[in-house]
C-alpha cells in the first residue's frame, strides 16, 4: 500500500481556496487538513502563478518596460566607463602607464 493519497481537483481547489480566504498560514491549513504543507504550499503556488501570469500587459507598461529596458542598457554603459575611467586615473596616479601592462 502506499503511503501517498491522491487528491483529486475539487480537494486542490477548495484547499486552495481555503489559504486565500481564509488568511491562515499555509502550513497550519495545511496541518487542519492532514496534508504535507509543502504540498499545499505547491499548490497554492501554481494558482498564484496562474492568475498573475494571466492578466494580459497594457500598452503602458509595455511602454514603461522599453523605456527601462534603454535606460538600464544606458547606465550600465556609463558605469563601464567610469570603471574604465577610474583604472586609468589609479594608473596614472600610481606612476603606471598603459603600455606597462
Amino acid at each position: 500500500m502506499s503511503k501517498y493519497r491522491k487528491c483529486d481537483e475539487d480537494f486542490r481547489a477548495g484547499a486552495v481556496q481555503l489559504v486565500f480566504e481564509s488568511g491562515k498560514p499555509i502550513a497550519q491549513v495545511a496541518r487542519d487538513l492532514g496534508i504535507n504543507s509543502g504540498t499545499l504550499g505547491n499548490w497554492v503556488a501554481k494558482v498564484r502563478a496562474e492568475r498573475e501570469g494571466s492578466a494580459p500587459v497594457s500598452q503602458d507598461e509595455q511602454a514603461e518596460l522599453a523605456r527601462l529596458r534603454r535606460e538600464n542598457t544606458e547606465l550600465r554603459m556609463q558605469r563601464d566607463v567610469l570603471k574604465r575611467s577610474v583604472a586609468l586615473w589609479v594608473d596614472e596616479a600610481m606612476g603606471r602607464t598603459s603600455t606597462s601592462r
